[in-house]
């Protein structure tokens, strides 16, 4: 069976604050709707947390109207605020319990021929079982595996399943398997706490498991973990030591349930000799497919961009007894903007521009004998 993952980057739609040139250009942006929804949440507003509420707002391009560039502000019902004629903007609630709504980022399409080429990286990849990263929830994963990869005359995959997860850009991960390999009980971890009561995934980290046409058994974990994009270092590299941790514990938990065949898959947006990786790459007995003698890494040892050392960040981790199994692995770039001076790698005919990549990353991929 061949097992991949890949970050397909959303597949219709995408924050439009994620679609700018640079990631730059989004980051502000992102920083700033996170700190006004989390103030929005809070019991009882003070009067600094007001004049900060109407701050970021305006920031965000809200004093005019409830549409901004990027974000929406949708009232439903009470009062939140007012417009003065003079300018800015007045809080009138006194907490979240004063008024129904929420804030979300805007969505925009994503470039057709984007699309198509991320469709036909899922169908040339040819996996049986696929764990994706970033799509937007299930009824979108669904429609494109019936619609867009159909229309490619690729054939759909048989199951496709996506838990909602934590993160509000509508970026979560899923999983597609072939006919033959049925997902059965799955489990999820979208409330897993830190002692600060803090959801510990940012996006969910699911236990799916699956039986193969021989009657073999695997538990496949598919998981995204906080990136480096916003926030400081410190508590971004925190974040992403505390879901390891956890990723790490929860394997244990399912060896100790006698499960033998595990894979922890996805964009862990770190390398393997980061500080915040250790407790699942070098703490645990998982082996990175990368280091195993039959993987082809395709000349260059990255995932991510133009695929250095230092954008290796896509993985395939498997337990003892998967990773005695596999037969073959490689990483698959056609879907790939390449550079230009030189061009790295081969890509499709249909990618003539960087915008027309079908993801930022190319797809991990790994043939297993079970």
């Amino acid at each position: 069976m061949r097992l991949a993952s890949y970050n397909v980057e959303n597949l219709f739609d995408r924050a439009k604050a994620m679609n700018l040139d640079t990631w730059e250009e989004g980051k502000p942006v992102l920083e700033k709707f996170a700190a006004l929804n989390k103030l929005l949440g809070e019991i009882t507003y003070t009067a600094a947390m007001k004049t900060k509420l109407a701050e970021l707002m305006i920031d965000l391009g809200l004093e005019k109207s409830d549409t901004g560039p990027f974000v929406i502000l949708r009232r439903n019902r009470g009062g939140l605020l007012k417009r003065p004629q003079a300018g800015g903007i007045e809080i009138v609630a006194q907490g979240r319990a004063d008024w129904v709504g929420s804030l979300e980022l805007r969505d925009e399409p994503i470039n057709e021929h984007a699309m198509r080429n991320t469709a036909r990286v899922l169908i040339d990849l040819k996996a049986d079982v696929l764990g994706v990263v970033e799509a937007e929830n299930r009824p979108v994963l669904a429609a494109f595996n019936a619609e867009i990869i159909r229309a490619l005359d690729g054939m759909p995959f048989r199951h496709v399943m996506l838990i909602d997860g934590n993160d509000e850009r509508g970026i979560d991960v899923g999983l597609m398997t072939r006919e033959g390999f049925p997902i059965g009980p799955m489990r999820s971890h979208v409330d897993d706490r830190s002692e600060n009561g803090e959801a510990i995934f940012s996006r969910d980290c699911p236990e799916y498991s699956i039986t193969t046409p021989s009657g073999g058994h695997l538990i496949v974990m598919v998981n995204h973990l906080k990136s480096k994009g916003y926030g400081s270092k410190a508590a971004s590299d925190a974040k992403r030591h505390a879901q390891a941790a956890r990723m790490k514990a929860i394997y244990e938990e399912v060896i100790a349930d006698g499960a033998e065949n595990i894979a922890i898959i996805g964009d862990f947006n770190d390398t393997p000799d980061s500080e915040p990786l250790k407790p699942l790459l070098h703490d645990t007995d998982l082996k990175d497919i990368f280091t195993h003698p039959a993987f082809e890494d395709g000349g260059y040892p990255g995932t991510y961009g133009l695929c250095n050392a230092a954008n290796k960040i896509d993985y395939i981790l498997l337990s003892p007894s998967l990773y005695q199994r596999v037969e073959r692995g490689g990483v698959f770039r056609t879907g790939m903007w390449p550079g230009s001076r030189p061009r790295r790698w081969d890509v499709f005919e249909e990618l003539k521009r960087p915008e027309d990549a079908g993801s930022d990353h190319a797809a991990v991929w790994v043939d297993v004998n079970i």
